[in-house]
């Protein structure tokens, strides 16, 4: 995948012409934007036909037999992976946890590691993204991996992954400076898939996840939309607020195709792709 360039939230006008879907406002707690944190907690699980195990990619090394991942992380993860030439440099650590799993792994924190470790680190059950299928914790392939805190330098293939993991939908989760928005440390070797164009518009703007989804709140679909450009497609990005009831109504504008995911908070997050020198279907 190549470098693309993001643009700057900016005005796209305002739409008179547009479809409209249906979404079931229990898809707000649903697809790849959903916010996990200690003010949004997991309230519904993933699907199991959602997740696939990473050893249906044998090249990529695995800490654990078993591990899963939902099928679109995995498959840009792979791809990632090779791009940065890290197949055999990093090891995948820690991908889907079961709500059972993320307690147990807390409660052993605490007798291992302490208490201020533990809330340093791990996330409360319910409140990890682990138990989405959308986190990856990596590590630098050796002999003794930590499993709660991998190495992951920032050097060499390593680097070259965190350079290029916007380009394939990924963000550092808990990056230096956050933690007192994140409430988590600093951590190096978590990453989130969000897709793209996310990834890269996060990136360039210094936002984390929280940060991002309140911006996104900033346009709704009656405004200016958040537009983001590379040489492949125009992507309009916009909010829709969850109607009261059961189900919400949400307009789309002209586009080739569009990913709706909710932010677990209120609403709707829609990204409309118009492919460049195609004409939109409306």
């Amino acid at each position: 995948m190549g470098q693309t360039n993001v643009a700057k939230p900016q005005q796209s006008g305002r739409h008179l012409t547009f479809n409209t879907i249906q979404a079931a406002n229990s898809e707000i707690h649903q697809g790849h934007l959903v916010l996990i944190n200690r003010e949004n907690p997991i309230r519904q699980t993933i699907s199991n036909s959602r997740l696939l195990p990473l050893s249906s990619i044998p090249s990529i090394h695995t800490l654990r037999d078993g591990m899963l991942l939902e099928r679109t992380c995995l498959r840009q993860l792979a791809n990632l992976l090779e791009a940065c030439h890290g197949i055999n440099e990093i090891i995948a650590v820690s991908g889907y946890r079961t709500k059972l799993e993320q307690e147990q792994i807390y409660a052993s924190s605490l007798v291992d590691n302490g208490a201020d470790y533990t809330a340093r680190y791990v996330a409360w059950p319910d409140r990890s993204e682990h138990q989405t299928g959308l986190a990856i914790d990596v590590g630098k392939l050796n002999k003794n991996v930590d499993f709660i805190a991998p190495a992951f330098p920032d050097t060499d293939v390593y680097k070259s992954f965190k350079q290029l993991a916007a380009s394939f939908g990924f963000i550092q989760r808990y990056k230096e400076g956050k933690e007192f928005i994140t409430h988590i440390s600093c951590e190096p070797w978590h990453f989130r898939y969000i897709g793209c164009p996310h990834a890269e518009i996060m990136e360039r703007n210094e936002w984390c996840l929280e940060e991002y989804i309140d911006q996104l709140k900033n346009y709704p679909f009656e405004d200016d939309h958040l537009v983001y450009e590379d040489e492949h497609s125009s992507v309009q990005i916009y909010y829709v607020a969850a109607d009261s009831g059961i189900v919400t109504t949400i307009p789309l504008v002209p586009c080739d195709r569009y990913l709706l995911s909710g932010n677990n908070r209120d609403g709707f997050i829609v990204t409309a792709y118009l492919d460049k020198g195609k004409q939109a279907h409306v």
